[in-house]
């Protein structure tokens, strides 16, 4: 099922677009909210990609 894998990429594209998104409009690089969004979007797509491989690898 490729939809697991989209769906996990996309979670890390839009940690990615959020921090940078953020930074740009509001100068802010450093801040805890940030980090902490960021960081979940970003682990979830990890963490969703990495659970894909395994169990491609098993299939």
């Amino acid at each position: 099922m490729k939809v697991k894998l989209i769906a996990s990429l996309l979670a890390i594209a839009i940690g990615l677009i959020f921090y940078i998104g953020w930074g740009i409009n509001y100068g802010v690089w450093a801040d805890i909210g940030i980090y902490s969004v960021s960081v979940f979007f970003i682990g979830l797509g990890v963490l969703g990609t990495i659970l894909y491989k395994l169990e491609e690898k098993e299939s």
